[in-house]
Parts: C-alpha cells; structure tokens; sequence
C-alpha cells in the first residue's frame, strides 16, 4: 500500500465534495473542479475527510493509489485556495501587458507575442514579473510553462522568461586566444 495513498484528506470548511463513482468533484470559493479517478482506485467521504483506496492489489493498483490521493488533495487545495505561478521577464525592453485574458509580451522578437489563457485561468503583470493563477494545479501549470517556452531563459546573458527564483547556470563568451 502506497503511504502517501493511506493518507486521509480533511475537507475544510466552504468546500464540498460529491463522489460519484469514479469521478470526484469539488466546489469552494476558487471554483469548481472534476477529477476521474483511475480505474481501480475508489474515494469514499467519511465524517468530514475523503479516504482514498485500492480495489485490487496489483501492481498497477498500487501504484496508482498514490496518484488518486494527490490529484484528489490537489483539487481540494486549489478550490479552496487557488494555485499561483510567478514568472520573471530578464531583458532589456522586455514588457508584458493583459488586456482581458490575452498577455501580450515584448520580448525581443520583431512582433508582440500574444498568449490567450483558457478558461479558470487568470493571468496579471506588475513591473517585470508574471502571475499565473487559477484553481487547477495541472492547468496552471501548464500555462506558466507555455508562456516560458517563448523565451526560455539563455545561458549566455541571462535574458528571457523564467520561474520566480529559478537559477540559471550562466556560461562564459567566446574569448580570443
């Protein structure tokens, strides 16, 4: 049995939670989110915590009971709090704008990059850094990687789009001998 799978996950207060065969759905004040289990996990909500477990002890059970029990905490989490992302623009003239849901960047190409977020996905700029929120852990995710794919952050002088706090190894030039 997968100990992170044994866990049992407390539903706080605002949140409610419906299981319905293999789908579990969650509501609170971030949103509403559903998740399919796999095939032979099972949830069950007893007093006020959701129990995950195992229909069949195989190797494939096993290993996915784990899996249901965070995709399960993580849709509590986000619909109870929210998920967010921050990402930093590194770049002489590099600017990010939002009008509605699309981002809209200058980041050293001869045309603005426009980025449309999905729905349940809000997206915010203030000076140089990025914030990508939502309630869907996988889907934000997501997103925040989409918008560093632009313009991963380079080696050499540092510039580019990358994650709040991330390091980047910088690499010496070329040098004349």
């Amino acid at each position: 049995m997968s100990r992170i799978g044994k866990k049992p996950i407390a539903i706080p207060k605002g949140v409610t939670v419906l299981v319905n065969g293999g789908t579990v759905s969650a509501k609170g004040p971030k949103g509403d989110l559903v998740t399919k289990l796999p095939p032979s996990i099972k949830a069950e909500v007893k007093d006020s915590n959701i129990i995950v477990s195992t229909a069949e002890d195989t190797v494939q059970g096993r290993s996915f009971h784990g899996l249901g029990r965070s995709l399960v905490a993580n849709m509590i989490l986000g619909v109870e709090k929210g998920y967010l992302i921050e990402l930093e623009l590194q770049g002489v003239g590099f600017r990010a704008a939002v009008q509605g849901n699309k981002l809209t960047m200058n980041i050293g190409y001869s045309s603005p990059v426009v980025h449309e977020a999905p729905a349940g996905i809000t997206v915010a700029v203030k000076d140089s850094v990025i914030t990508v929120g939502g309630a869907d852990k996988q889907l934000v995710g997501d997103v925040a990687a989409r918008i560093r794919s632009y313009y991963p952050p380079e080696p050499y002088k540092g510039k580019g789009i990358r994650y709040k706090g991330e390091h980047v190894r910088r690499k010496a030039g070329k040098t004349v001998a």
